[in-house]
């Protein structure tokens, strides 16, 4: 059987599941993937990376101006979805490239 539990009220962006989850795979490919691409002199590194730090950013900001300007707001919501895309596309790219000199099992669960 089911329990409910009621989730707790949103106070600040931090307190959004879904920024929580992107920042820590933010943090996992800063610390654990990063490092290893670095190694192959992987040539998308700085992209990746930049991708991979600005979805919390956009999550963030797209909930501090939810109220002053909603279709910014959306469209900045939309940013953070498209870089949602781009990282599974780098993730799958590198693993597809360099999956037999780093661990893949991380890529690809990210």
């Amino acid at each position: 059987m089911y329990k409910f539990q009621p989730k707790k009220p949103i106070r600040s962006f931090r307190d959004l599941e879904v920024y929580q989850k992107t920042l820590e795979c933010a943090v996992i490919f800063s610390t654990d993937i990063k490092p290893q691409l670095a190694k192959q002199h992987y040539d998308l590194l700085e992209g990746m990376t930049n991708c991979a730090l600005s979805i919390p950013l956009y999550i963030a900001e797209a909930h501090g101006m939810r109220f002053s300007d909603f279709k910014l707001a959306v469209a900045t919501i939309e940013k953070s979805m498209l870089g949602c895309n781009k990282m599974v596309v780098y993730l799958e790219q590198s693993a597809g490239i360099y999956g037999n000199k780093i661990p893949t099992d991380m890529l690809l669960d990210i």
